[in-house]
Parts: C-alpha cells; structure tokens; sequence
C-alpha cells in the first residue's frame, strides 16, 4: 500500500489549539463538570452508553426542542413513504444518536487506539491508496455521519496526512475540544471556507476530507435535489477538484447496530469527475450520500436547516419555528 510518508508541520500541528486550564472562568464550571462525567462514562461498556444515550435523546427532545423540531421538519419531507408514527420515531431516535456523539467525540479524544481500532470495521483502504499513488490529492467526500472522529483515527495510522474541514463552534471551550477531537483523527483541520488552503494541500499530494451536505447560498451554490426535495447545495467541489488537480473518493461510516460498533468504507475514486456541469456533480454526490442515509436514517445529521435559503418560489419550511 503506498501512502504519504511526510509529517505535518509544525502549523499544521498546533497553531489553532489553546490551553485548556486558560477556561477556567465560572461560565465553563458546569460545563467541565458534564466533560468530567462524560470521561467517566466513556469507560463503561459500548452497550451501556448507548442505552445512557437514549435516556439523554429523551431529555434533548425538551431542552432542544428547536433542534428536535427541525430534525422533524427534515424528515418529514425527506422520508413522506413513511407514516407519521414512522417518522417520529426516527426523529426520536435521531436525538438519541446525537446524544451519543457526545460519548464518541469524548471516545475519539481520551481512548486508547487499541481499544478505538477493535470497535471499528474498515473496508476499502486499498482505493485511497490507489488514488493516491503517483502522488495525486485526494478529495475524500462524506457527509455528516456519526464518529467520524473515530473511524479517522483507524484511517490516520494508514494515512497520516489526512487533513478535513472544519466549522468552529460559538463556544470556545467545545470549539478546542472538538479541534482535538478532529486532530486525533486529521494531521490538520482547514476552516470550511478556505479553499486556497485545500487547494495547496491537494497539489501537493494530501487527501482532505469534505463535506458539501450542508446548506449553503452563497458563490459555487447550486439548487439540486436532496432525497427528492430542492436544496441549496455547496457545488464548490467542482472547482475544488479540478483546480486541486484531485480525484475524488467517496468515504461512509455508520453506527452498527446492538452496540457493535462501526462500519466505514472508502469507495473506488469516481470515474469522469468532475464534469463541467457543477450542478450535475453536486446532485451525483447527493445521490450517494442518499443511498448511504437510508441504511441508518436516524443517525444522519437532521438537526441542521439543510432546506433553508431556497430562493421564491420555493418555501421556507422552517418558518414556524
């Protein structure tokens, strides 16, 4: 298998990462002491968390009765097949699996990788090394799907020059907390906008991962079809590998169910890709991000307004919140 073999440097290392003890204001004492109990509960069994988590989805279903609300709107309109006692449950079991992102991004920080590579089934490294033989950068597109963390901690030992996008959060303490999460797992993470940044890394033979599943209005934006339902779509993707110079390879992982653990597959690189018609190419990457999604609707990201922003005549469905 031929990979990378270059560190990364110093500012891809640590650039962006603060002290943790300089958080030691009042405002984040009761936060520090939900992640004190979070680092306890990481050492309990993997089915164990789960049915703590599904205590907690009970409980988010309340105090983020917004967040709950959306994910309602979203399935609502993405999966109209089902009835409406069908879709409820998958938006409660939606904000179950979200609670239980709180164990994995804690997992993808503080357990050991012996433990984090018995808990993950990994298929299809082979062609992401072939794309990346000669050289070549790799666009690794994926979506927002649970423990992505954790399966890219078993990919980085492979991979170390992994870099992926990244949004800081409105709280600085979980933004430096998850910037470690993601580091566990990426040898450098790139604001999501940046496209000069992932452009240099690309040239320069570094895969990237990248996810367009979000709603976006803004330049390289294209209205496609999410599950049937017009969206605005990132189509930056585009640009981003044919400047980059880049093959792009499709990466997925879900939570198995039974508390198993996790399965994650790299996909062979896409053939003809990019093409010149953008919106073509976003619609393709949500068809496959679609075929993925069904097999574990729930644990999508469906707390995000991904149907916002649609220009007339097209409604806002989030209007009522």
């Amino acid at each position: 298998m031929t990979t990378s073999t270059a560190s990364p440097n110093k500012q891809d290392a640590d650039d962006d990462l603060v002290p943790l003890y300089k958080f030691w204001q009042p405002r984040f004492w009761l936060l520090w002491l939900a992640l004190g109990l979070l680092r306890l509960l990481i050492l309990l069994p993997f089915k164990v968390q789960l049915f703590v988590a599904r205590m907690l989805g009970a409980l988010l279903q309340v105090v983020a009765r917004k967040r709950y609300r959306i994910a309602r709107i979203n399935i609502d309109l993405c999966f109209p097949e089902l009835s409406a006692k069908e879709r409820q449950r998958m938006a409660k079991q939606h904000m179950a699996s979200l609670a239980f992102s709180m164990f994995e991004i804690s997992m993808s920080i503080w357990s050991r990788q012996q433990r984090i590579e018995k808990m993950v089934t990994f298929e299809g490294l082979e062609y992401l090394s072939a794309a990346m033989e000669g050289g070549q950068g790799v666009v690794i597109v994926s979506g927002h799907f649970p423990a992505i963390e954790l399966t890219g901690r078993v990919v980085k030992e492979t991979f170390p020059q992994m870099s992926g996008m990244y949004r800081p959060l409105k709280n600085p303490l979980l933004d430096q907390l998850a910037r470690r999460a993601r580091r566990t797992a990426l040898a450098s993470v790139i604001p999501k906008d940046d496209i000069r940044q992932m452009i240099r890394l690309l040239r320069k033979g570094r895969a990237i991962w990248y996810a367009s599943d979000q709603s976006y209005n803004r330049n390289n934006s294209e209205l496609v079809a999410f599950f049937g339902v017009p969206a605005m779509t990132n189509a930056a993707l585009t640009n981003l590998a044919r400047v980059g110079k880049a093959k792009v390879v499709p990466m997925m992982s879900r939570r198995l169910p039974d508390g198993n653990g996790y399965y994650a597959t790299f996909m062979p690189a896409l053939e003809n890709f990019p093409t010149e018609d953008a919106a073509a190419d976003a619609l393709l990457i949500n068809k496959l991000l679609e075929d993925w999604i069904r097999e574990a609707p729930e644990q999508y990201y469906w707390v995000h307004r991904r149907f916002k922003n649609r220009p007339a005549p097209h409604p806002d469905p989030y209007t009522s919140l």
